[in-house]
C-alpha cells in the first residue's frame, strides 16, 4: 500500500514537471509559483514516508506493556525463613578422685530452621547430635571405630503472639526462663522443655509461665512440671541495669521413676530415691523419694567497668518439700562480651547445690559431673578469632557426694572450638 502511494506521488510530480514548459504560455507567474511549492511539499512528504518505512513495524498491542508472570521474591523468602546452626569440637579431661583419669574428644552439631509466615507467628524445627537421647546434653563422644553418630529432634515448636508483649509457645522449645548470669543451677543450657509456655515482656516487668511434661504418656505414668517466674529489669542511670525476680516450680515426682536411664542402671543425678526391693538397681524397681517445690530468688546487675561490659549475679533456690539437703545457691560475675572477632569474656562462679534442692535430671550436666550434691568453682574464658568462631577454656574445680557421705574431688577441663553459621 505504501509502495503504491509512493509511485503515484512520484508520477504526479514528474508529470507536472514535464508538462510545465508547454503550459507556460497559458498560465500566470503566480500559478507557476504555487506549482513549484506543491512539488517541493510532495518531495518532502515522500522523504518522510521513506524514512518511516525503514523503522520496525509497531502495533497498538506491542506498544502496550504486558505484565510478566509474578515470581517469588528471594528477598521476601529470606525475610520469613532463616536457617542457622553451630558446631563445637571439644577436648575434655576429667579427674575424679578414686577413679581413673578420663580423656575424650566430643562434638556437638545443631541445625535449625525457623519460619515466620505472619508477623505474630513463628514455627521452628531443629536437629542436634546426642547420646542415648540425653535431655541435658547434645555432645557426642568420638570413637567406636568411626561409627555413625546419633541425631535427634532438638526443637519442634510454635510461638504465637497474643497481644503486644505476650506470646504462647508450644511443642519442644528453647527454655525461655530467665537464668541470671546464664548459670545452670536449676536448668542445664541444653534442656529444652516439652509442653506449653507463656512469656510476657513489658518495659520493665517480665513474667514467664512454663508447663513441661517430664513423662507425658498416662499409659506409663505422667509427670508434669509447672511453674513460673516474675521480675523486673530497670536501668539506673545511663550505664547500670538491675534485674531481679522470684520463681516457683512444682515438680511432683515422688513415687515416679522418670529418670533418664543410662546403661540399664538407675541414675537419679544425686536426688533421693528408694528401691523395692531395697538395694535393687533395676530402674523399674526405683522411684523418687520426695517431690520438688522449688522456690527461687535471683538478681543480676549489669554495668560498664572501665569500658568493659560487666555483670554480677546471685541465684538462690530452696525445695519446700524436702526436710534436709534442700538448698542451693550460685554467685559469680562476667567480664567482657564474646560476640565477634577480637572480643573476649571471662566468667567465674561459685555454686553449692545440695542433694534435694532441685531435680538433678535437668540441672547442669557438667558441674560436678552432672546433677546435685555438688559444690565448687567454675572458671571460663573465651576469645573470638573470627566473626563466627572462637576458642573457650572452662575449668571445674568441684567436690561431690558430701550429702551422700562420700565426698571426693572432681576436676574437669574443657577446651572448645566453637563455630556458628
Amino acid at each position: 500500500m505504501r509502495r503504491l502511494a509512493y509511485t503515484l506521488a512520484f508520477g504526479l510530480s514528474t508529470g507536472l514537471t514535464l508538462t510545465a514548459p508547454v503550459a507556460l504560455g497559458a498560465v500566470t507567474d503566480e500559478q507557476v509559483q504555487k506549482l513549484i511549492e506543491r512539488i517541493e511539499a510532495q518531495d518532502q512528504r515522500i522523504a518522510e514516508l521513506e524514512k518511516a518505512a525503514q523503522k520496525p513495524s509497531t502495533s497498538v498491542a506491542a506498544a502496550v506493556p504486558v505484565a510478566a508472570p509474578a515470581k517469588p521474591s528471594a528477598a521476601a523468602w529470606a525475610d520469613t525463613v532463616a536457617i542457622q546452626g553451630d558446631f563445637r569440637y571439644r577436648y575434655e579431661n576429667i579427674d575424679e578422685e578414686a577413679k581413673d583419669e578420663r580423656n575424650r574428644s566430643r562434638i556437638r552439631a545443631r541445625a535449625g530452621i525457623t519460619a515466620k509466615p505472619q508477623a505474630d507467628l513463628e514455627v521452628g524445627f531443629g536437629l542436634a547430635t546426642g547420646e542415648n537421647g540425653d535431655p541435658v546434653s547434645t555432645n557426642q563422644t568420638l570413637g567406636g571405630g568411626g561409627t555413625r553418630k546419633g541425631v535427634f529432634v532438638d526443637l519442634a515448636y510454635f510461638k504465637k503472639g497474643i497481644v503486644p508483649g505476650l506470646s504462647l509457645t508450644g511443642g519442644k522449645f528453647k527454655n525461655f526462663l530467665y537464668r541470671p548470669g546464664k548459670n545452670s543451677m536449676l536448668w542445664d543450657n541444653d534442656w529444652n522443655p516439652e509442653g506449653l509456655g507463656l512469656t510476657f515482656q513489658g518495659e520493665t516487668f517480665f513474667a514467664n509461665v512454663l508447663g513441661s511434661w517430664l513423662d507425658g504418656d498416662s499409659d506409663g505414668g505422667s509427670t508434669f512440671a509447672a511453674g513460673g517466674q516474675a521480675g523486673f529489669s530497670v536501668p539506673v542511670g545511663d550505664a547500670v541495669r538491675i534485674t531481679a525476680g522470684v520463681g516457683y516450680y512444682d515438680i511432683g515426682v515422688q513415687g515416679d521413676s522418670i529418670s533418664f536411664v543410662l546403661n540399664d542402671k538407675v541414675k537419679y543425678f544425686g536426688n533421693s530415691f528408694v528401691c523395692d526391693p531395697l538395694g535393687s538397681t533395676v530402674p523399674a524397681d526405683c522411684a523418687y523419694a520426695i517431690d520438688y517445690a522449688e522456690l527461687e530468688g535471683f538478681a543480676e546487675v549489669g554495668f560498664s567497668l572501665f569500658g568493659v561490659p560487666t555483670s554480677v549475679f546471685v541465684d538462690y533456690v530452696q525445695n519446700q518439700d524436702a526436710d534436709e539437703n534442700d538448698t542451693g545457691y550460685a554467685a559469680g560475675f562476667t567480664l567482657g562480651q564474646l560476640k565477634g572477632k577480637g572480643t573476649w569474656d571471662v566468667f567465674y562462679a561459685y555454686q553449692d547445690l545440695e542433694a534435694d534442692a532441685v531435680v538433678g535430671l535437668v540441672t547442669d550436666s557438667d558441674f560436678g559431673g552432672g546433677g546435685t550434691d555438688t559444690k565448687g568453682h567454675v572458671f571460663r574464658g573465651g576469645y573470638g578469632f573470627g566473626e563466627k568462631w572462637n576458642l573457650a577454656l572452662t575449668y571445674y574445680l568441684n567436690q561431690i557426694g558430701a550429702d551422700a557421705g562420700n565426698e571426693r574431688d572432681y576436676d574437669r577441663v574443657q577446651l572448645d572450638a566453637n563455630f556458628k553459621y
